[in-house]
């Protein structure tokens, strides 16, 4: 299964999340999954919904990988009937005000996280895109932020901002020894080498936001939502953000449509336009 994964160029994270959805199916039923079938396969979608109580969404990528598992590796039919994926549920994401955003990353603690947070905010990166950025990446000539092989492994520019620009910069003359690719490199010693992890970012954001104490549910990708909502409050346009978020189609930056405080108070509820009795 990893080599049908590699040779079709699957990005990592994909790779890792499917192969540890197969391991699951396997563990739970304590046999091996190539002598599993429908049946075993209905059987775990229920026992996701009903004990494990995930997501519509995280059941569907857990069917996603049982199905490149039976369809690619085992070269067997996969009948939707049989097996159908969950109706998907249409959230609106959290968004924080400016205020809040200013809370949530004065409240960060180290240095450090108070950066990532910074630039979470500031550029509108997923947390792996952050995770992987190297030094080389930051272009202070052209004041943007070279982001290689994002999701579905696409290239894009974003945003560098002057005031981003000088915290990095104080983040660069924090580290004692200062790195040679990754922007963010790993604090464990047996890991010097490497970047920061996508968790450690998200455990950042998460004690940040408990510090500022407030009471709505963050992570890292809310800075990613806040950061697109309000460039849309701004006056930019849904095309340009698009662009700057990495959206393959613009019906996925739409949802910020219904975020923006300026689209929803542009149009007058119809019942102050009726002239009712005291």
């Amino acid at each position: 299964m990893l080599e049908e994964l590699q040779s079709r160029n699957y990005a990592e994270t994909t790779i890792e999340c499917y192969l540890r959805t197969v391991e699951d199916f396997s563990r739970h039923f304590h046999c091996s999954p190539d002598r599993l079938g429908p049946r075993h396969i209905r059987e775990y979608q229920a026992e996701l919904f009903q004990k494990r109580k995930f997501s519509p969404n995280t059941v569907a990528q857990r069917l996603a990988a049982l199905r490149f598992f039976y369809t690619k590796t085992l070269k067997k039919a996969w009948g939707i009937e049989e097996t159908p994926y969950p109706k998907k549920a249409v959230h609106l994401p959290t968004i924080l005000s400016q205020e809040e955003v200013a809370r949530l990353i004065d409240a960060a603690r180290p240095p450090l996280h108070r950066t990532l947070l910074m630039a979470l905010y500031a550029t509108g990166l997923r947390r792996a895109e952050l995770a992987r950025l190297k030094v080389s990446d930051v272009d202070s000539q052209r004041m943007v932020i070279h982001v290689q092989g994002g999701k579905g492994r696409r290239d894009r520019d974003v945003l560098l901002s002057p005031k981003l620009l000088d915290e990095l910069r104080r983040h660069w003359r924090r580290l004692r020894r200062k790195p040679s690719i990754w922007l963010f490199p790993s604090r464990h010693g047996h890991a010097s080498g490497r970047p920061i992890t996508p968790k450690a970012i998200y455990h950042a954001c998460k004690r940040a936001a408990q510090r500022a104490a407030l009471q709505k549910v963050i992570h890292p990708h809310t800075l990613r939502h806040c950061f697109a909502t309000h460039l849309l409050e701004a006056g930019a346009d849904l095309r340009t953000i698009q662009i700057l978020l990495g959206h393959r189609d613009l019906k996925e930056t739409t949802i910020y449509l219904h975020l923006s405080q300026r689209h929803l108070h542009a149009t007058a509820s119809p019942l102050d336009a009726l002239k009712l009795k005291a």
